[in-house]
């Protein structure tokens, strides 16, 4: 569980001046029509938040998450949130059954669980928000001595992960990269042991950037988040797992959070026309570059991407996580209303996107996307 609080008190001190005319004795002589005194404007202060707030969902955004609190708690010291991090299904169910007033999810809820308008928290009918506010760029890591980076296109990329493509020479590597001293060596993939969130959205970018080449038994495998065996290569479990074996091993390839890259080389990838290295920049484009998820089958207020892994827009990085910030477009509970409000706005704004990608590393939405959210916000009730 992850929370903070911080106990501040602040004091807001009027001073008010009266000012007092009098008259004086009847016996003296009448005096000038005295000024009427200037009426006193009453300024009504917005009342200060209080009360407490809970959330669980994606480990992905714990660390975001950490320094939203932080952030969000020490401008509003009399209101308490905790963020559980338990996994995407974890919230998204604590969400359904009204245990928590929002929820973090590294996908949307599908249009079928929409419709079944199951929200505890949430007056029935009146639908959810979906914000797409934690973004992060998976890096496609390697370890070869004396190379940096490297360019490699979506077929490339799938025929390695697919051991297809087994040694570092290769053609299909070599003519894109020229002037790199590439060794004749083994290829060592390595990929997620355990079923991850990370595995899902790298599949996802190889199934539709490289349909042709993406194959399992013939046909293209589609994303997943557990590898199949089939493809062989070397398991590693959890994040620290890949990187640390991608790291100790030789010739080795994988891919992790664009966070734990550290000294590894990295690979650009191909988008149309340029290969385009990962950055928080280029991870928020691919963001904007996409469509809206099932458009007309989701309320207004439903900011569900279903992200162009295949696109060509310049300067787009496709390899990336996008994990939802999820609530009640009206709560049954009104005493929340104003804090999920609050809060919310704090995790979309340019403060809180900031604050995350410094705790997490994780790309700051766009300016754009800032400017939908808010809307959205603002429509809450």
């Amino acid at each position: 569980m992850i929370t903070s609080s911080k106990s501040l008190a602040s004091v807001a001190l009027l001073a008010s001046s009266v000012f007092v005319l009098g008259a004086c004795a009847a016996e003296a002589e009448p005096a000038e029509e005295a000024a009427a005194p200037a009426a006193t404007e009453e300024v009504e202060e917005a009342p200060a938040l209080s009360g407490t707030l809970v959330g669980a969902g994606a480990s992905s955004q714990g660390a975001a998450a950490e320094a939203w609190i932080a952030g969000f708690q020490t401008i509003n010291p009399d209101v308490t949130v905790s963020y559980d991090p338990i996994g995407s299904g974890g919230g998204r169910e604590t969400f359904q059954s009204g245990a928590s007033s929002f929820a973090g999810s590294d996908r949307a809820f599908k249009v079928d669980e929409i419709a079944e308008d199951n929200f505890g928290s949430c007056e029935p009918g009146t639908g959810i928000w979906e914000i797409p506010a934690y973004v992060s760029p998976i890096a496609v890591i390697f370890s070869l001595e004396g190379i940096d980076t490297l360019n490699l296109d979506p077929d490339t990329l799938a025929g390695i992960f697919t051991g297809e493509i087994t040694n570092w020479s290769d053609d299909a590597i070599a003519s894109q990269n020229e002037g790199v001293d590439l060794p004749d060596l083994t290829i060592t993939a390595v990929h997620r042991s355990d079923e991850s969130g990370t595995t899902d959205n790298f599949t996802d970018y190889m199934a539709k950037a490289a349909p042709d080449t993406w194959l399992l038994n013939g046909e293209n495998a589609g994303n997943f988040e557990a590898w199949p065996a089939e493809w062989g290569g070397e398991g590693a479990p959890q994040t620290s797992g890949v990187v640390d074996a991608v790291t100790n091993g030789t010739g080795t390839i994988g891919y992790a959070d664009a966070s734990r890259a550290g000294g590894l080389g990295v690979v650009s990838v191909k988008v149309g026309a340029e290969y385009v290295p990962y950055s928080p920049e280029a991870a928020a484009k691919i963001v904007d570059a996409s469509p809206a998820d099932s458009p007309g089958e989701r309320g207004d207020n439903d900011l569900a991407i279903a992200l162009d892994r295949a696109t060509e827009a310049s300067g787009a990085y496709p390899i990336v996580l996008v994990s939802y910030f999820i609530g009640c477009n009206d709560y049954k509970d009104d005493s929340v209303v104003e804090l999920v409000k609050a809060y919310a706005s704090y995790v979309v704004s340019e403060e809180g996107q900031a604050a995350a990608q410094a705790n997490a590393g994780n790309a700051p939405i766009s300016a754009d996307l800032r400017a939908k959210a808010e809307a959205v916000i603002a429509t809450i009730q």
